[in-house]
Order: C-alpha cells, then sequence, then structure tokens
C-alpha cells in the first residue's frame, strides 16, 4: 500500500505539466479573441455563431475523452494490457470518422444551421470563407486532445502539458502573420490553428506509437461490446458538457434583469474564476487517471487516499485564492473594465464568490472520480444538480430577496450546497462500487 505522501507526490507531478498547459489554452484564446476583435464587427458576429456550434465539438471530444481515460486507466490497472492499447487504436479511429462526419454535416447544412441561430445575410459570405478552415481545425483539435487522453491514461501528463504550451504559443505567434500580415482576416486565425495544431499532432502521434500506447490490431477486440463501453461513458459525460451552457444562458436572463452592467460584470468575473479554479481544472484532468487505475488494480484504499489529499488541497488553496481575492477585490475589478459601474459590480462578486471555490472545486473532482470510476450517470447526476438544483434557484432566489447582492450571496450558496451534495453522492457511489468489484 502506497504512503500518503507518495501519492501526493505522484498526484502533483502529473498535475503541474497540466496546469501550464491549461494557462497557456485560456491564454491563446484570449489572444486569439482580442485579434479578431480587431477585425470589425462582422468577424466577431461570425465568431459568435461559431461558438454554439464549437460547444457541440467540445462536449464530443470531451465525453469521448473522458472514457478514453477511464476504460484505459481500469484496464491497465486490471493488467489488461493490450486491452489497453486496442481501446487506444479504437478511440483515435472512432474520433477521428465521428468529428469528420458531424463536421462534414455542419458544412454542408451551414445554411440551415445559420438560419436556425437568426444569423444575418450579412454574416453568410464570412461564415462560408471562414467555416471550411475552421472545421479542419476543430478536427485536428480533436484528435490531438484524444492523443491527449491516451497520454493521460498510461500516467503521461508532461507530453501532453508540453503540447499544449508549444500550440499555444506558436497560435499567438501566428495568428497576426495570417491576420494581419497576409491579410487572411478571420479565416487567418484558423489556418494559424491549423498549422499549430498539426505541428502537435506531429510531436505527440510518434510518441504515442514509440511507446506502444495503442494498437490498431483489432482482431480479438469485441468491438461492439467495447464500443458499447465506451458509449456508456460517453454519453452521459457529453450530455454534462452541454449543460453548463445551457445553464449559462439561463443565468444570462436572469441577470439581464438588473441591466446590461449587471451581464457585463458577470461575464467579466466569470473569466476569472476559470483562472482561480486553474489547479481544480488541472486536477479534474489528472486525478482520473489515478483513480481508474488504481480501481482496476482492486487498490481501494489508495483511492480514498488520493482523493482526500486532492480535496484537502483544493480547499486549502482556494481559500487562500479567496483571501487574496478579497484584499485585492477592487483592484483586480480596476483591471477587467473601466467602466464605475461594473468595476462596482464585479467588486461585489469578488467579496462573496471566490469563498465557494472550494466547495465547486470539490464537486467537479467528484465528477471527475465518479467517470474514472465507470459511474458516468452518477458525475451526470451531480453536474445537473449542481447547476439546476442548486445555481439557478439559488441566483433567482438571491436576486429576488437582496437584488444584486443577494444574487452573488445565492451563488456562493449554491457552489456550497453543490460541493457537500456531490461529496455525500460519491461517497455512497465509491462504497457501492467497492462491494461490487471485490465481489
Amino acid at each position: 500500500m502506497q504512503s500518503s505522501a507518495h501519492l501526493a507526490k505522484q498526484l502533483f507531478s502529473m498535475t503541474w505539466p497540466m496546469l501550464f498547459g491549461i494557462l497557456s489554452i485560456m491564454s491563446f484564446q484570449l489572444v486569439d479573441s482580442a485579434f479578431i476583435g480587431q477585425l470589425g464587427v462582422l468577424p466577431l458576429a461570425a465568431q459568435g455563431f461559431t461558438a454554439p456550434i464549437a460547444m457541440i465539438f467540445i462536449g464530443l471530444q470531451v465525453g469521448l475523452g473522458i472514457a478514453t481515460t477511464s476504460l484505459i486507466a481500469r484496464a491497465l490497472g486490471a493488467s489488461e494490457t493490450r486491452f489497453a492499447k486496442q481501446l487506444g487504436g479504437l478511440v483515435i479511429v472512432l474520433g477521428a470518422a465521428g468529428i469528420f462526419i458531424v463536421s462534414l454535416f455542419v458544412w454542408f447544412f451551414r445554411d440551415a444551421v445559420l438560419a436556425m441561430l437568426s444569423a444575418p445575410e450579412s454574416v453568410s459570405p464570412i461564415i462560408d470563407a471562414y467555416w471550411g478552415w475552421w472545421l479542419f481545425s476543430t478536427w485536428l483539435g480533436a484528435m490531438i486532445y484524444f492523443f491527449y487522453s491516451i497520454c493521460r491514461s498510461n500516467g503521461n501528463t508532461m507530453l501532453p502539458g508540453i503540447v499544449m504550451v508549444v500550440t499555444s504559443l506558436l497560435n499567438i505567434a501566428l495568428d497576426p502573420v495570417f491576420i494581419f500580415v497576409l491579410d487572411m482576416g478571420i479565416v487567418g486565425a484558423a489556418i494559424a490553428t491549423i498549422v499549430s495544431f498539426t505541428i502537435g499532432i506531429l510531436i505527440i502521434v510518434p510518441k504515442c506509437l514509440s511507446s506502444h500506447w495503442l494498437t490498431f490490431e483489432f482482431d480479438d477486440l469485441h468491438i461492439a461490446q467495447t464500443l458499447a463501453k465506451i458509449g456508456h461513458i460517453m454519453g452521459p459525460a457529453m450530455v454534462s458538457q452541454l449543460l453548463p451552457p445551457l445553464s449559462s444562458v439561463l443565468a444570462t436572463k436572469l441577470l439581464a434583469g438588473f441591466g446590461t452592467a449587471a451581464v457585463a460584470a458577470w461575464a467579466v468575473s466569470s473569466r476569472f474564476e476559470f483562472f482561480a479554479i486553474v489547479t481544480v481544472l488541472a486536477l479534474t484532468m489528472t486525478l482520473p487517471p489515478m483513480v481508474g487505475r488504481f480501481y482496476g488494480a482492486g487498490k481501494f484504499e489508495e483511492i480514498k487516499k488520493v482523493i482526500r489529499i486532492a480535496v484537502v488541497y483544493v480547499l486549502a488553496f482556494q481559500t487562500l485564492v479567496a483571501l487574496l481575492v478579497w484584499f485585492t477585490a477592487s483592484g483586480i475589478a480596476g483591471l477587467m473594465s473601466s467602466d464605475e459601474q461594473v468595476i462596482e459590480i464585479v467588486t461585489w462578486h469578488l467579496y462573496w464568490v471566490p469563498i465557494s471555490l472550494g466547495p465547486l472545486g470539490i464537486c467537479m473532482m467528484m465528477v471527475s472520480a465518479s467517470n474514472a470510476l465507470g459511474k458516468p450517470y452518477k458525475a451526470l447526476w451531480m453536474s445537473a444538480l449542481r447547476l439546476f438544483a442548486f445555481f439557478l434557484p439559488c441566483l433567482w432566489i438571491g436576486g429576488q430577496i437582496g437584488g444584486l447582492w443577494g444574487l452573488f450571496i445565492g451563488a456562493t450558496l449554491a457552489n456550497v450546497f453543490a460541493g457537500i451534495t456531490a461529496w455525500w453522492i460519491y461517497q455512497s457511489m465509491f462504497k457501492t462500487a467497492c462491494e461490487a468489484k471485490a465481489a
């Protein structure tokens, strides 16, 4: 049995490369949006109408990635090495074909998609020029993500972390060249991403092949049965990815009643929250491979220890972050906006919501751990409860009772309720899962 100190070292040695990888991706996305913002209203509108379709692709690739990590990690834990390799190969084939088919569908029915989104005709020429390149970049992005998942499943987070940083820095460097120097506009942004992802794939694929982490020999693989296992996890995980955008739309409708400044302030503050919980986001990528392997090997005590380590760390770290934000809230708000009303509202947000990011982090980790244990419907249940039983109702009740102040207090309480509930659901599920595995 491994000691808690050894498990903590193992967990955080896997987490820090993901931390820098996620930060680099966030930075690239911010810079990319800033460059496109300089092109005018129509390119910005085109990007806006692209976003909902992008969410579908993200849901598909993250759902399949979660299934990949869970199944491969558990297979390796059970010493089923050949099955783990076959899973890796099958996921690459399935992901490549699936994302390609959806991309073709979006391209050939783009006019109908734009009509459904109520896009004006003035955007259509830009979409016609942009979406072909953007869809290709999306396909490449999905492929590199699947290889990330295979790496993480095999306990290697350094390689995907390095590739994330490299592709993000390349994208930032190439954006102005293609967008402005070569005068390609928004199409240049997509081509810069294509070049960056292609270089990333050229780095990561040879490493995965030389490490023998995947095989395309499926002669002795029950493909239908394996696809059913993948679908069992992928389906709920994909739905879980699509819930936050829906919740965000409903939350925005609630905020709109307090004026445009409130909507703008919430958007700015939410972006800050992503940076505030970046270590949690990294842990949700590194915790599942460890949990999956231990579960496959029947090492239940190790799972308890590593989960406890992650929970204690998140609560302690996010409390420290909340204290720092509390004392610097007005300064941070001033950096985010020049509008006095927005600054005031953002400051209110930063006084309250960061207090609850620890419990929110616990909820997110319990969702990831549940997927790793092959319990995707429990994970989906936790996500749905967080957004629709706690977040939106508490937001509405808080707004009704205390206006904007009440709204932020409601969001804070919702995160606390979500963290407590997710922990309780996970503990109950884990006990049942261990009993079933041991039987």
